[in-house]
C-alpha cells in the first residue's frame, strides 16, 4: 500500500528526497491542461489503463459523510445516522473530516472513528476555521498545538490536515504570517493548503512549500454555467503527493435569502470534461508522486459519491454504490480490493 510513505503522527519524518536544485524544477513546473486538450485527448481514446501499483496510490472519496439527503440515497433508510462512518467506509477508502473545521473532536469520537472503520481506511481532516479564519494563522501556536494533540487518537489512520484558506486571505497583508506559520509546523504531520485568492500563485511561494514538504492543493471551483469545460489552472505539485478536491460553485449552496438551493441526494448536473482533465492530470504525474488524495464535495455535480464513481471509472477501476439488497452486504468491493490486505500500519 503507497500511502505508507504519508508520514503518520508519531512517525519520524522521511528522508530528504532530491537535490535541491532538481526539486526546485519539479516543483515550479505547472500542469496546465487547457480546455481543450484534456477533453480532446480523453475522448480520442488516448487515456491509458493503471497498472495494480498505480491504483493503490489513489485513495477517492467524498468531503465529509454525514448528510440527511444520503438516507435513503446511499445509506439504508433503516441505517441509525450513528453509523453512517460505519456504511460508508465499506464502498470508501477514505474520507475528508468536515466536522473538524468547527471544533476538534473529542477523544472518545476520534476512537469511535477508527474503531468502526476497516484497518484499510484513512482520513484527513480540516484545520479548525479558529486558526484559519479567525486568527488567520497568527498567534495560535498554542490552539494548533491543542488540535494537534487532539488527533492523536487517528494516528493509525490519519494521512492529511487540510488548511483550507478564505478567499480574502491575500499575500499582501499575510505572507509574513504565513511564512511564520508554517515554519512552526510539525515534521510528524502532513499538510495539504488551499489558497483561494489567486496572488499566492507566485514561484517563491511555491519554493516555500517545497522547502517545508507542505502539499498545494489542486481544488476545482468552477461555476456551474462552465462545467461543460476543463478547468484551466495552474496547478504546481509542491511535495510527494497530490491533494485534489472537487468542490464546485459555491452560488449553488445558498439562495439571496440564506436558504440551500437543492437536496443532494442524485446527480443534479454533469461536469464530463472536467472529470475527463482531472482523470488526464492525475494518470500523468502518477510516476513521480507516492499518493492521490482526491476528494468530492456535494455541490461538485449534486451527489458526491456518484462523482466519486464517475471519476474512478475514468481512472480505470470500479467504485461500486450500494443498491437496494445489496446496500448492507456489498458483494463488490471495487476500489477497495487494492487496500483490504494492508496491514494496520500502512
Amino acid at each position: 500500500m503507497n500511502d505508507v510513505h504519508a508520514v503518520k503522527p508519531g512517525d519520524p519524518p522521511p528522508r530528504a528526497g532530491k537535490a535541491p536544485g532538481k526539486t526546485r524544477d519539479r516543483a515550479l513546473r505547472f500542469d496546465n491542461l487547457g480546455n481543450g486538450d484534456a477533453t480532446m485527448e480523453a475522448r480520442a481514446g488516448l487515456r491509458r489503463t493503471l497498472n495494480l501499483i498505480e491504483q493503490q496510490k489513489i485513495r477517492i472519496g467524498t468531503c465529509a459523510w454525514s448528510f440527511d439527503e444520503w438516507s435513503g440515497a446511499f445509506y439504508p433508510g433503516d441505517w441509525p445516522s450513528n453509523r453512517w462512518l460505519e456504511f460508508y467506509a465499506r464502498f470508501f477508502p477514505a474520507v475528508e473530516i468536515d466536522s473538524t473545521f468547527y471544533s476538534a473532536p473529542s477523544e472518545a469520537t476520534a476512537r469511535r472513528w477508527v474503531e468502526m472503520t476497516p484497518p484499510h481506511f484513512r482520513f484527513t481532516c480540516k484545520l479548525p476555521r479558529e486558526i484559519t479564519h479567525q486568527r488567520r494563522l497568527r498567534d495560535c501556536r498554542t490552539e494548533l498545538s491543542a488540535f494537534l494533540r487532539a488527533l492523536e487518537p487517528l494516528a493509525p489512520k490519519l494521512r492529511v490536515v487540510l488548511i483550507q484558506l478564505p478567499p480574502s486571505y491575500a499575500p499582501k497583508e499575510e505572507k509574513t504570517a504565513f511564512r511564520d506559520f508554517v515554519a512552526q509546523l510539525p515534521a510528524d504531520f502532513r499538510f495539504a493548503i488551499e489558497f483561494r485568492h489567486p496572488g499566492w500563485h507566485r514561484p517563491h511561494f511555491i519554493r516555500l512549500f517545497e522547502k517545508h514538504r507542505l502539499c498545494w492543493v489542486w481544488s476545482d471551483m468552477s461555476p456551474l454555467n462552465e462545467r461543460n469545460l476543463a478547468p484551466f489552472e495552474f496547478q504546481p505539485i509542491t511535495t510527494d503527493f497530490l491533494y485534489l478536491r472537487l468542490l464546485g460553485d459555491a452560488l449553488t449552496k445558498y439562495d439571496g435569502a440564506g436558504q440551500r438551493i437543492h437536496r443532494y441526494g442524485k446527480l443534479l448536473w454533469k461536469r464530463e470534461a472536467a472529470l475527463d482533465s482531472w482523470a488526464l492530470r492525475i494518470q500523468r504525474h502518477l510516476a513521480e508522486i507516492r499518493s492521490v488524495w482526491t476528494f468530492a464535495n456535494n455541490h461538485y455535480e449534486g451527489f458526491s459519491p456518484e462523482t466519486c464513481q464517475r471519476l474512478a471509472r475514468r481512472l480505470g477501476f470500479d467504485l461500486p454504490l450500494p443498491a437496494g439488497e445489496k446496500a448492507s452486504s456489498p458483494n463488490e468491493r471495487g476500489q477497495l480490493d487494492l487496500f483490504a490486505e494492508t496491514p494496520p500500519s500502512a
